[in-house]
């Protein structure tokens, strides 16, 4: 067996007990969104709180799709989701920190930088 052949394999168990562990983390999320909704409804600041719950609740996701897109594009990363994830990662920074106006312009510099980055991208692809 060729050493690169027993890389793959490994790469492909760690990403399998990897989404494992992201499910069990969407259920737990899943339930403590739950309870922030049920159990806090009332809470001035449970705005800030849910919103931002809900956008690592969708960082689960887009992580989830990225090892299935991997094991259905034949082990193969797409450019497209990495930029999905950091996309939405920056999004949940500009929810959780937006204390210097600063900080928030250059954080909304880079997500507009990979959004131009994700419309390259997809005019490559067309092109194909």
């Amino acid at each position: 067996m060729k050493f690169a052949n027993i890389l793959q394999w490994i790469l492909n168990a760690a990403l399998i007990v990897l989404s494992v562990i992201l499910v069990i983390l969407l259920g737990k999320q899943t339930f403590e969104l739950g309870q922030i909704i049920v159990l806090k409804a009332s809470d001035t600041t449970i705005a800030y709180v849910l919103a931002e719950r809900i956008v690592v609740y969708f960082l689960y996701f887009e992580f989830l799709a990225l090892i299935v897109k991997y094991f259905n594009a034949g082990f193969h990363f797409p450019l497209r989701y990495f930029l999905y994830i950091g996309i939405t990662a920056m999004i949940r920074l500009i929810i959780v920190d937006h204390s210097s106006a600063i900080g928030t312009l250059a954080i909304a510099a880079a997500i507009l930088l990979m959004v131009a980055a994700l419309f390259l991208t997809n005019i490559a692809e067309k092109r194909k």
